[in-house]
């Protein structure tokens, strides 16, 4: 009786994923699952706003610092004014933030889908004995989505320069430039923080 007690414990613990419907691809890590593709359609919406509405750039001391798709500048939903240079570069990093926070997404998603193979590749695993094999694709997706994750990193320095060239350029929006070298260091140990 307690040979069945294993099995029928992890019989149990896979019928979420089964009510799920999930059954990717085999061999195909970016094929969606039925939780990725749910992950997929919240960030969608996500994505919609990014591109459409404004951003937030800066939450210093209070202030709602933002970016429109137009390129004003708002500061406590006042247009500072800008001249079309200043427009160009906040467009400029307006469109890197967006780039950034969209690698973020997507990296999401392709962590929901990795989470539910996972497990049920440990399900599989433990009705088939071979967990060692299971184990080494994972892990190596895993540092395949890790990988991917770190190039986010890759993309800071450019933002912080833009995020400086603006702030030289508009006075008003100095304050809350606040990303710095560090920011780019702490992303580098898996804390990524946007401005």
């Amino acid at each position: 009786m307690k040979t069945l007690v294993t099995p029928l414990i992890a019989l149990v613990l896979a019928l979420p994923l089964a009510a799920c419907g999930e059954r990717p691809q085999a061999n195909d890590p970016a094929a969606d699952t039925t939780l990725g593709q749910k992950v997929r359609e919240a960030t969608d919406v996500a994505r919609k706003q990014l591109a459409e509405g404004n951003i937030s750039v800066s939450k210093h001391s209070g202030a709602k610092v933002e970016i429109a798709p137009d390129g004003s500048l708002l500061i406590n939903d006042a247009a500072i004014p800008l001249d079309a240079s200043q427009r160009a570069l906040a467009l400029r990093y307006r469109a890197q933030v967006v780039a950034v926070a969209d690698a973020g997404i997507e990296i999401g998603v392709q962590g929901a889908n990795l989470g539910v193979r996972a497990a049920g590749e440990a399900i599989k695993g433990v009705f088939s004995g071979d967990t060692s094999q299971i184990e080494q694709r994972i892990n190596a997706e895993a540092e395949q989505l890790k990988a991917r994750a770190a190039k986010i990193c890759d993309q800071l320095p450019a933002l912080l320069a833009t995020q400086q060239q603006l702030a030289a350029a508009v006075p008003a929006f100095k304050p809350y430039a606040t990303m710095d070298q560090g920011s780019i260091d702490k992303c580098r140990d898996g804390q990524v923080e946007l401005p």
